[in-house]
């Protein structure tokens, strides 16, 4: 049982809060045993006061007596863990001249070989605060899927066996209040600083109603925990941009999951990749979360010698089935109960490795090993698995006493005993996340400008080439298909600008799985978050390509003409903004994706009613007709330039331009008026108008919808395709295995 009351921790007033003195302590704190009264990470940030300066943070003296709180344990079981999938078919393997079935991990069911593999089989175990349990393997023996399945990233349904914290069946929704998850991949947006991934993180989980200036201290606290002073105002970086070493990069990764201090960490392989100096350096950072009261479960490939001594708990899987389950101090008694004892000066666990590696291979594989274990289990197992909470305390209740201590801070609001869970799903409100969001987007694209520059350039060159190429029309029946010509262009430049959109949301996508798995923000906020930050850039985008060549081409309307042509282009970019956006959310290749949106934006020009007016498309057809997004607005501004009546195209002797007549001199085209003149019955001169705006739109087909019709047409499909760009994030992004 925990000693009730925490460390005195006295500290001068006077002294900053980023002090030598003060990181001092911390270290300090983080070698004292978790069970000798230690501070947890909640504790010490209880002690932190408002602060108006954000530059210069100062410590009250806080004396021991002031702040006690009783501490509570907690124990997390899992007992009988059973995991199969089905699969398409075996996986065969040429051995020795034959053809030999054999799985890359876990086992095949009997009876259904070719159907069933099972990874997880009857796993069980316990994991307790203040320690670390790590799973062990080599790849393929089911280290991640067990991480998973306790942290629920498995489907209840596909899972066999129970799962219970403090003797209580945890349910989805407590667990991912009360846990964080730290994928194998560093899952960072690289142009953020260290600083400030984690100020975002505390943003994010931290109660709304808590003051910046005590989240800013917070996330000071927590760099000071991982080691990440000396990089706290670097990049994280990717391959084009130097940032962070790969140690320090993931305990970001960690501290962004760790921001509230949750009561269950899981880590699926922090090691991997490292040297071993940046390994034992991560893994003395779990070390430092384990003894501040939380629960660390990790899985590792293969641990040093100096790992092995931070850990308590092991749990060692050969193909799904656990082999060892106990400390690390006892696998040289286990080996020696099993009948092969570890030799002197052999490292332990690359011992216990290579030999499960060999069992593995012989007829009855490690049948004999997991027996065993079973039976050293039940000789080894103590009665009293489950801690006392004191009186009797639920889960509910011990939670609660946790976040009164300073435990779980993002829960630590909004207690309402008629709730399911006694704190809120969220830490903030819908608006509050989308303002986060949307601050961390502007401060990625103000330091990687590369997309909207490129974006930029490409709108403001093609504009400048058509204005250009297309400079001055007249009003004549030539001028009448340049026109039209344009507009078809002039659309194709709108959607196929967008296109270069795609990668936004596709390099973002698996920091939103990882983000929205456990709560840190709706998905609605991320979608409407998005869209506003779109806005701004599609506004540039709209009125550089219409300043560019409205005046230029020499468009009628004159001021509302260009204020509707200008609105119509930034629908157009807003409308294709969101159906590109849509695609990436439902397409996650890159290629892949650009290949689809090339091809259904060639559908869409087809069927738009440049190619061919609307009257002449095959009714079969006609539906994909006003599907197509180029439609509305290659309409609209069609209508925007020809809907005057009294603008004349088509005047006395320009009728004959279409036609052979038109090499004839004028004087005899002017004859020839005359005489149609004499056989119409009517006068027709050299200023007759034969073709107005109206006729022309009646040729093309484009007087269905009304030009206002058209506009509103557009931001509506612009919205639709944000909702299911929404929907598809809903439903795809559940990020658990089946």
């Amino acid at each position: 049982m925990y000693e009730a009351g925490c460390d005195n921790l006295s500290m001068a007033s006077d002294v900053p809060f980023l002090g030598p003195r003060h990181a001092m302590e911390l270290q300090e704190l983080s070698r004292k045993p978790k069970r000798s009264g230690s501070c947890t990470l909640g504790e010490l940030l209880r002690r932190v006061g408002d602060s108006t300066n954000d530059e210069y943070r100062r410590v009250p003296e806080v004396r021991g007596q002031l702040f006690q709180p009783t501490p509570v344990p907690f124990t997390l079981s899992f007992h009988n863990l059973t995991y199969s999938v089905k699969i398409r078919r075996a996986s065969f393997r040429s051995r020795g001249g034959s053809n030999v079935c054999e799985p890359s991990s876990g086992t095949l069911a009997a009876g259904n070989k070719s159907r069933t593999r099972v990874l997880l089989n009857d796993i069980s175990g316990e994991a307790r605060d203040g320690e670390i349990l790590a799973v062990l393997g080599a790849s393929g023996s089911g280290k991640s899927t067990l991480i998973d399945a306790l942290a629920n990233r498995i489907s209840r349904d596909s899972l066999n066996g129970t799962i219970s914290l403090n003797g209580e069946v945890l349910e989805s929704k407590l667990l991912k209040a009360i846990s964080a998850y730290v994928m194998q991949d560093d899952l960072l947006f690289p142009m953020l600083t260290v600083e400030e991934t984690l100020m975002f993180s505390a943003e994010f989980r931290l109660p709304e109603a808590m003051p910046r200036s005590r989240k800013r201290a917070r996330v000071q606290v927590l760099i000071d925990q991982l080691g990440l002073r000396a990089a706290a105002k670097t990049i994280i970086g990717d391959e084009g941009h130097r940032g962070v070493s790969g140690g320090e990069r993931r305990r970001v990764s960690i501290g962004t999951d760790i921001i509230h201090d949750p009561i269950l960490l899981f880590l699926d392989e922090p090691t991997s990749g490292l040297d071993s100096t940046s390994a034992y350096m991560v893994v003395k950072v779990l070390q430092r979360i384990a003894q501040s009261g939380s629960i660390v479960i990790m899985s590792i490939h293969q641990p040093s010698y100096r790992i092995l001594g931070l850990l308590d708990r092991l749990i060692i899987l050969s193909r799904g089935q656990a082999v060892f389950s106990g400390s690390p101090g006892s696998i040289p008694r286990f080996f020696a109960e099993f009948g092969n004892p570890i030799p002197a000066n052999e490292d332990k666990t690359e011992f216990t490795l290579d030999y499960i590696r060999e069992l593995e291979g012989t007829p009855g594989g490690t049948k004999n090993m997991v027996d065993f274990n079973k039976s050293w289990q039940r000789r080894r197992e103590n009665p009293q698995t489950i801690p006392s909470n004191g009186p009797n305390l639920s889960l509910r209740d011990a939670i609660s006493a946790s976040i009164s201590m300073g435990k779980l801070v993002s829960g630590a609001t909004d207690m309402d005993s008629n709730q399911s869970s006694p704190f809120p799903t969220f830490a903030n409100s819908s608006w509050t996340e989308v303002l986060i969001i949307a601050k961390r987007s502007i401060t990625n694209s103000k330091r990687a400008p590369e997309l909207f520059v490129v974006r930029f350039g490409a709108v403001l060159v093609t504009g400048m080439i058509l204005a250009t190429m297309f400079r001055k029309l007249d009003n004549s029946p030539r001028g009448i298909q340049e026109r039209i010509s344009f507009f078809a262009f002039a659309m194709s430049t709108v959607f196929y600008t967008c296109a270069e959109a795609i990668p936004i949301f596709l390099l973002q996508r698996y920091i939103f799985m990882r983000e929205t798995a456990y709560n840190a923000y709706r998905r609605s906020s991320f979608v409407i978050s998005h869209a506003i930050t779109s806005i701004p850039s599609l506004l540039i985008l709209a009125l550089t390509f219409s300043a560019t060549t409205y005046w230029a081409v020499g468009l009628d309307g004159g001021t509302s003409g260009f204020l509707l042509f200008f609105t119509i282009m930034f629908a157009s970019f807003w409308a294709g903004s969101s159906f590109v956006t849509f695609l990436s959310g439902i397409i996650f290749n890159v290629m892949m994706a650009y290949t689809i949106v090339v091809a259904i934006l060639a559908y869409f020009f087809l069927f738009s009613g440049f190619f061919i007016s609307r009257d002449r498309i095959p009714p079969y057809w006609i539906w994909f007709h006003y599907a197509s997004l180029v439609k509305y607005p290659y309409q609209g501004v069609v209508q925007n330039e020809f809907d005057h009546p009294s603008r004349c195209f088509v005047r006395g002797i320009q009728v004959f331009d279409g036609s052979p007549l038109k090499v004839v001199p004028d004087k005899t085209k002017l004859m020839m008026l005359k005489s149609m003149s004499q056989a119409l019955g009517m006068n027709i001169t050299g200023s007759t108008c034969f073709t107005t705006g109206k006729d022309i739109l009646k040729q093309t087909g484009v007087t269905d919808i009304n030009k206002w019709s058209c506009l509103c047409i557009i931001v509506a499909l612009g919205f639709f395709f944000r909702i299911l760009f929404y929907f598809a994030l809903l439903l795809g992004s559940k990020n658990k295995r089946k």
